[in-house]
């Protein structure tokens, strides 16, 4: 799977009686088999005030990588589609409950984003196996 592009941002309201000033939208372009696909998640805004409950970052950006602040918002589809890796089949994921998030990012190699998103912004992507992204247990290794 080669991840050509992360992004997220906070919905506006288009109407005066939507919520979706309550959601934010993160999105990952990727290529496989020759095919361009986006996964877009829809998530509850109140998430990323608990970014520290999920991930070991603090704030937002989470972190630089060349000239751009990755921002939170930019990682939840990413983290969504290699945890699980059945969503390259799906164009959206819904995730309201704060259980379902947690467990995206449960188990998640967060130490390899700063990686993907300077081998992005150099190389216009990068080919991943989301084997890469999931930490394993100890206990699991073979000597």
């Amino acid at each position: 799977m080669f991840i050509k592009q992360c992004s997220g941002y906070e919905l506006e309201k288009e109407k005066s009686n939507t919520s979706e000033d309550f959601f934010n939208r993160s999105e990952v372009t990727f290529a496989e088999d020759g095919t361009e696909k986006t996964l877009h998640v829809l998530y509850v805004r109140y998430f990323d005030e608990l970014i520290s409950k999920f991930t070991p970052f603090e704030k937002d950006p989470i972190f630089s990588s060349g000239s751009r602040e990755v921002t939170f918002k930019e990682i939840v589809a990413l983290a969504c589609l290699l945890k699980n890796p059945g969503y390259r089949h799906r164009k959206r994921v819904y995730i309201n409950s704060e259980k379902e998030f947690a467990e995206v990012f449960e188990g998640f190699h967060f130490a390899k984003l700063e990686e993907l998103f300077a081998k992005m912004e150099q190389q216009g992507g990068y080919e991943v196996s989301p084997l890469e992204f999931i930490l394993q247990p100890a206990s699991r290794t073979n000597s």
